[in-house]
């Protein structure tokens, strides 16, 4: 399957979690689009491109288990957050109900809200290490108070790489008479996805990370009762529009001038590959060998696990606690002298080393990173165990 992606082979890649990695077969896809597109503009824009989009809309639509009309494309979960934030209507003294284990792009959306708005952005504490799915809970809501208007989770922490229980704390909003936004970037081909059984009002997801798309391919699906308010962040040819589609909604969304929606395109050829590679068999080898690390890089650098080692709370990424005061320095050494790509995360007052491992991964990769890192700390004073 190495075979299949276009990385460098001269690095060991563990950082699928960031941006993805996409196999050549769908990246021809891409690039068979991109040309159609550069040899007639006018009739690919014009008369192919909106039979194309809905037809990869319908794709992703089934592959994510809602209605084809309940979703469109963007470029990324911050500009799809972008839009919902746009449109929330909250007074002074309002709250948005978080947690400190938020996407930093996301924290910034929201803080830059509510300086606009008056409304407050409650980041509430979720301890680590994480002992049980109810400790998430019960900390979590001792955040809510009658000024709670919405509640803004990711269903996987970017830093921490830990699995939210999303579905819980949805029900339990829903019951409360709660706006529910869901951050969930790193999960549509990485863990099972069905927004009709989550029910959220408003879910991100990417296609460009674990379902392995083209950069710069995501979603923001929206439940039908809030499509009809929600106003485009970029107003454009589809607002008000002399030749209305199949729904204002999505005419306010997806008709945005010219531009290069290639990688919405493939999307059929995404899901072809996924299905015809067998990924859940794949993705379920790839989780076992992050389990099967996890304790065992724990030990090398003298921390504790964040959370239990099970599939409950991990995916194909795991975030190891990592003692250091350089996460840049450490970062780039692993990097530039042992050519191993892998992030040092920081939330807030921890770093964390994160690997991912998908398709092209094997155990010696992180036999590589279990190497460097035990030279690191016998060399250098990067790492304190």
């Amino acid at each position: 399957m190495k075979s299949q992606f276009l990385l460098d082979t001269t690095i060991t890649y563990l950082n699928h979690g960031s941006f993805g990695a996409c196999p050549k077969p769908i990246f021809d896809a891409f690039q068979r689009f991109q040309l159609e597109l550069e040899t007639d503009p006018t009739d690919f824009i014009v008369k192919r491109q909106p039979n194309y989009l809905k037809t990869a809309r319908e794709s992703l639509a089934k592959f994510v288990g809602c209605e084809a009309q309940d979703l469109f494309f963007t470029s990324n979960p911050t500009f799809a957050i972008n839009v919902i934030m746009r449109n929330i209507k909250l007074n002074p003294g309002d709250e948005i109900l978080s947690t400190n284990h938020e996407y930093g792009a996301m924290d910034r959306t929201w803080n830059f809200y509510c300086k606009k708005s008056g409304a407050k952005y409650i980041r509430q504490n979720i301890s680590l290490p994480v002992t049980s799915k109810e400790q998430i809970i019960e900390e979590f809501w001792k955040g809510y108070n009658g000024n709670t208007k919405v509640v803004f989770l990711n269903q996987m922490s970017s830093a921490t790489a830990l699995i939210f229980p999303v579905k819980e704390i949805c029900d339990r909003a829903k019951e409360l008479g709660l706006i529910t936004i869901i951050d969930g970037a790193h999960v549509p081909g990485h863990i099972d996805l069905n927004l009709t059984e989550l029910n959220p009002d408003y879910y991100t997801g990417t296609l460009h990370k674990w379902m392995l798309a083209p950069k710069g391919s995501s979603f923001l699906y929206v439940k039908k009762e809030w499509q009809n308010d929600l106003e485009p962040l970029v107003v454009s040819w589809g607002y008000e529009s002399v030749a209305p589609g199949e729904s204002q909604f999505l005419d306010y969304h997806e008709l945005q001038g010219t531009r290069d929606i290639s990688a919405f395109l493939c999307t059929p050829n995404v899901v072809e590959f996924l299905e015809k590679n067998d990924w859940k068999t794949v993705s379920k080898n790839c989780k076992q060998i992050v389990l099967n690390n996890y304790q065992r890089f724990c030990d090398l650098l003298n921390t504790e696990p964040i959370a239990p080692i099970t599939g409950e709370f991990l995916g194909q990424m795991a975030s190891i606690p990592v003692n250091t005061n350089k996460p840049a320095e450490l970062k780039n050494l692993l990097y530039n002298q042992y050519k191993i790509q892998v992030p040092v995360m920081s939330l807030n007052d921890g770093f964390y080393i994160r690997y991912s491992i998908n398709a092209y991964n094997s155990q010696a990769d992180l036999d590589r990173l279990y190497n460097a890192l035990e030279e690191i700390i016998s060399t250098t004073d990067l790492i304190k165990v």
